[in-house]
C-alpha cells in the first residue's frame, strides 16, 4: 500500500529474518503461537486507515443511536444467554473490511466483541524487531502510543478494581487459538483467563480460584462465545448466564448478538455490500457465483458458503431462513505485493467505547484463497496474521 516501504521490506526479507521474527514470537510468549502470522507486516497511507476508522464509526452509530434497530435485534439473544443489567452502549467493536480494485472499503462483517488486544501490539513490536523497522512507524490509531494504549484497556477492562478481582471468561482457555492473546492480557493488566466452568456461585457473588486462593469476581472481561458453548454441551458454566449477579461485565454479552451479521441488512453505509435476510428473498438470482450465504450465528466464517449454488438453500428449513443472510459477493484487490504474488488484506478496524468511541488498532488478515481463514489458505506463504503500520 505504501510502494516505498513495500518495495524496500520484499528486497531484504530472507528466509533467516522469518525465521528470527517466529522465534521472537515464540520465546516472547513461552509457546509459538497456534495460528500462521505472515512474513509481512502490512503498510497503509494513513488517510486509508482513516477512512476505514470513519466508514465503522458511522456504523457503530448508526446502529447504537437507533431504538428502533436496537428493539428488533431483541429477537437475536437467545433466551438462554440474555444476561441482566444490558449496558446502554457495548464497549468492544470490531468491523473488517476489504479494498476493491478502486481503493474503495467494503465491509466484510461487524461485531460488538473483544478481539486480540493485548496480542497486535505485541506481534507489531515483534516485526519491528525481527526485521529492523523503523521506530517512528506506528501500530496503534486514534493517537495511542505504548504507553497510553495499555492504559486504555486498563481503564475498559480493569475499570479502577484490583485485577485479581477481574477475569477474562472463555472456555477451556488454554485450548484456544487465541491463548496468546490471554496470557498477553494477563502479562500487561494482571487480568487471568478463567473457564467458566471453574467458576463458583455463592449468592449473587461469583468466585474463582487463584492461586490456592478463593478470589471474589467484581468484573468479567468476557470472551466466551455462545455458539461455541452450544457445541460444546458436555461444557457446564459454574453459573446461569440470566443469573442476577453482583458483577460488572467489560463488555456485556447481549452486545455480541445486537452488532453481527444480524446488522449488515439494516446499514446504509455505501461500503456495505447489498444484503438480505434469506427469508426475504422471494426469488434467487440466477448469478449465485456473485454471492455469498452466511449464517447469522457462526464464528470465525463456520458455515459461510462463498457462491452457493441451489442445493445450498434447499438444505436449510423454511423456518430457519430467517437465521442467515443473502449477501453481494465483493471482488476484493489484492493491494500487498508478495514474491507469490498480490495477495488480499482483509483489515479490522478495533475500537474501544469507554467515555468516547476510539479506533485503537488493527488486526490485518492476508490471504490469497476463497476465503481469508486458515483453511482456506493451507500450504500457502505470505499469507496469515499480520500487523498493520500507519503512515
Amino acid at each position: 500500500m505504501v510502494p516505498s516501504l513495500r518495495h524496500a521490506f520484499n528486497a531484504s526479507w530472507t528466509p533467516a529474518k522469518y525465521a528470527d521474527f517466529l522465534r521472537r514470537l515464540e520465546e516472547g510468549l513461552g509457546e509459538a503461537p497456534r495460528f500462521r502470522n505472515c512474513e509481512t507486516p502490512c503498510f497503509f497511507p494513513k488517510s486509508v486507515l482513516d477512512r476505514l476508522v470513519d466508514e465503522g464509526a458511522a456504523m457503530i452509530r448508526q446502529l447504537t443511536s437507533d431504538a428502533e434497530y436496537r428493539k428488533r435485534s431483541d429477537i437475536t439473544i437467545p433466551p438462554e444467554y440474555n444476561v441482566p443489567n444490558e449496558d446502554p452502549l457495548p464497549m468492544f467493536l470490531q468491523v473488517d473490511f476489504g479494498l476493491t480494485e478502486q481503493n474503495e472499503p467494503k465491509l466484510v462483517e461487524i461485531q460488538a466483541f473483544p478481539s486480540l488486544y493485548a496480542y497486535q501490539p505485541y506481534l507489531a513490536q515483534t516485526y519491528r524487531e525481527a526485521y529492523g523497522l523503523d521506530r517512528s512507524l506506528q501500530c496503534c490509531l486514534g493517537g495511542l502510543n505504548e504507553d497510553s494504549y495499555p492504559a486504555l484497556l486498563r481503564d475498559a477492562i480493569v475499570a479502577g478494581h484490583d485485577p485479581a478481582n477481574v477475569v477474562l471468561l472463555e472456555i477451556e482457555p488454554q485450548q484456544q487459538k487465541t491463548k496468546c492473546d490471554f496470557d498477553l492480557t494477563e502479562r500487561m493488566l494482571g487480568v487471568r483467563a478463567v473457564c467458566l466452568t471453574e467458576v463458583r456461585k455463592e449468592g449473587r457473588r461469583l468466585f474463582y480460584d487463584r492461586d490456592g486462593k478463593q478470589t471474589e469476581i467484581r468484573r468479567i472481561y468476557n470472551r466466551a462465545i455462545v455458539d461455541e458453548l452450544a457445541r460444546k454441551p458436555n461444557i457446564r458454566p459454574g453459573f446461569d448466564f440470566r443469573d442476577e449477579l453482583d458483577v460488572e461485565w467489560a463488555g456485556h454479552p447481549n452486545w455480541y448478538f445486537r452488532i453481527s451479521k444480524f446488522s449488515i441488512p439494516f446499514l446504509k453505509q455505501a461500503s456495505v455490500p447489498k444484503t438480505w435476510f434469506l427469508n426475504d428473498v422471494r426469488e434467487l438470482p440466477d448469478d449465485l457465483d456473485n454471492y455469498v450465504l452466511k449464517p447469522l450465528y457462526s464464528f470465525a466464517g463456520l458455515g459461510v458458503v462463498v457462491g452457493p449454488t441451489r442445493e445450498d438453500f434447499d438444505r436449510i428449513p423454511e423456518d430457519k431462513r430467517d437465521q442467515y443472510i443473502l449477501q453481494e459477493r465483493v471482488n476484493f484487490a489484492s493491494p500487498i505485493e508478495t514474491p507469490h504474488g498480490p495477495t488480499k488484506a482483509e483489515i479490522r478496524v478495533m475500537y474501544v467505547w469507554t467515555d468516547q468511541l476510539r479506533a485503537v488498532n488493527t488486526i490485518v488478515r492476508m490471504g490469497r484463497g476463497k476465503m481469508m481463514g486458515v483453511d482456506h489458505n493451507k500450504n500457502l506463504e505470505w499469507v496469515g496474521a499480520s500487523a498493520g503500520f500507519v503512515i
